[in-house]
């Protein structure tokens, strides 16, 4: 069993002070507000004093307690943020001020996150059970970071003089696509938030954000901070509710012209077909993975096993691009398994606000249950468990490490996204093999190379099929790099300028020449 301490800090015993929730409703032209279906339920059954919007809990997974109740948008609460969006777009100041003037507003905005790094962090780390610490110094500069490399590039947006073969002068512009509606995913909150916020707004764009209804928290902060910057009424609006209710209502809205979605392929799938039957709105879609991670003979044994580990455990698993499946070629297999084993039962799982801790809890009741089952299905399918495979401590959502061996490509462990500390490690002879096994997926999403053969490393990046492919490391980013999917795990990409361009329309503008000497 993994080297964990079974006093689970709770959150009286906790080693930072939690902020007082400042933002529980939702945020609509510049305006926190109750959500409206609360409000008509409540006129319906006569309350005629103040009345207040429907709302939802947000739980902190360490210990399964409430921490506040969050507006719970609906339908007529999209429609309300869509209507201020659209005016916003159609009307309003933001797509129309030169990209510099934008940019000095994102650069605003991105001061203010560097400011209130440590609430940030604190709200993350109580919503999604995040490493407080890692978010002081990973998660939410990466937000600010964002916000200056899409301020950089916001006013060196332009289009080209086009080449004609007949008598006219052409040349193309570079529009914001209108009115978008990011859907954002629970497993990182602020860093989701950012990497299709940001890029929208350089763009000129409006939009409506739905966070995950796991993780609103953060996302509100947000949204107040923009205003505080300056981010003009409409510009940004956070709509806080659930998938099947607020997200199905963005993902059908006849006036959002794009939708981007990060998340499960499954609810990918539904977003694409509420796009196609409503307005035929553009679609963005990063979901699943069931990342590999190829360690061939001449990798160093100690460095592979920790790059393994942390590829599966860094955010206790819920990653979409998390090594889930890890092949070692044979003849280091034996001293990599012992190595690998000794380091996962070294894990130290616990409060995640303990600089110490190096996984905290899962997110939710329902994703923790979730890892549960497919241990146990594991297990039945005839994998062997080496180490972990139960719950931790008495209280919150924490699932140990996991590693399974004798595991077959056909098992639901070996092809399903478990979105968990649940690794499968396995054993091949040859680069074809590796190779073909890899391939084995219906996910697309990324994979890992570890070999000193820079030919064995260049032949098999080129062969993956998969969004993006780590030499020698694992789970390394950059705002300047492009993220996303092959096959199943989606298309379109965030960060660097691809995350940019996805929110532009391409115009082609063209007028006759009359008596030119030359084309």
């Amino acid at each position: 069993m993994a080297n964990l301490e079974q006093n689970n800090t709770s959150a009286d015993q906790s080693h930072f002070k939690i902020p007082d929730i400042k933002f529980t409703k939702l945020f609509i032209n510049g305006e926190f507000v109750d959500s409206i279906k609360g409000q008509i339920d409540c006129l319906h059954k006569d309350v005629s004093s103040k009345t207040i919007g429907r709302t939802f809990d947000t739980v902190d997974p360490r210990t399964g307690e409430v921490i506040v109740r969050i507006a719970e948008g609906d339908k007529e609460d999209v429609d309300a943020a869509v209507k201020a969006a659209r005016e916003a777009f159609d009307h309003g100041p933001w797509p129309r001020m030169s990209g510099f003037q934008r940019a000095r507003i994102m650069l605003k905005f991105a001061d203010l996150i560097e400011q209130n790094i440590e609430e940030l962090a604190a709200l993350d780390c109580i919503d999604a059970g995040k490493l407080f610490l890692w978010g002081k110094l990973v998660d939410i500069p990466f937000g600010a970071r964002l916000l200056q490399y899409y301020a950089g590039a916001a006013d060196k947006v332009h289009g080209e003089v086009l080449k004609s073969s007949r008598p006219l002068h052409a040349y193309t512009l570079k529009e914001p696509i209108g009115v978008v509606g990011h859907i954002i995913p629970w497993n990182f909150p602020t860093s989701n938030f950012f990497m299709k916020v940001a890029p929208a707004l350089a763009a000129g764009c409006t939009m409506i954000v739905k966070p995950a209804e796991q993780t609103p928290l953060s996302a509100l902060f947000h949204a107040h901070l923009a205003k505080q910057a300056g981010v003009p009424d409409g510009v940004l609006n956070v709509v806080t509710g659930f998938g099947h209710t607020a997200g199905a209502a963005v993902s059908s809205h006849m006036d959002i012209d794009m939708v981007s979605f990060t998340g499960s392929t499954e609810v990918g799938r539904l977003i694409m077909q509420a796009a196609a039957t409503s307005n035929l709105k553009m679609v963005s879609l990063e979901l699943g993975g069931k990342s590999p991670l190829i360690i061939f003979d001449d990798a160093d044994v100690d460095k592979a096993a920790e790059l393994a580990l942390n590829g599966i455990l860094f955010n206790k698993g819920e990653v979409c691009a998390a090594s889930s499946r890890v092949y070692v070629q044979e003849g280091i297999y034996g001293e990599f398994e012992k190595k690998l084993i000794e380091k996962a039962k070294a894990w130290k799982l616990g409060d995640p606000f303990d600089p110490e801790t190096r996984q905290g809890p899962q997110v939710d009741k329902k994703q923790f249950e979730r890892i549960l089952s497919y241990i146990d299905i594991g297990v039945k399918e005839g994998g062997t468990l080496l180490t972990g495979g139960k719950p931790w401590g008495s209280k919150g959502y924490y699932v140990e490490p996991t590693v399974f061996v004798d595991v077959k490509e056909d098992m639901q462990i070996a092809r399903d996204e478990i979105f968990g500390p649940v690794l499968s490690l396995m054993k091949f002879k040859t680069v074809e093999e590796a190779i073909e096994r890899a391939n084995n997926s219906k996910y697309g999403l990324a994979a890992g190379v570890l070999t000193k053969d820079m030919n064995v490393a260049n032949r098999v990046s080129r062969s993956i099929r998969a969004g993006i492919i780590w030499i020698n490391c694992y789970s390394s980013l950059d705002v300047g790099f492009p993220f996303g999917g092959y096959k199943m795990s989606g298309f379109g990409r965030e960060l660097g300028l691809d995350g940019l361009h996805k929110y532009l329309q391409v115009k082609t503008v063209m007028t006759p020449l009359h008596d030119s000497p030359w084309l």
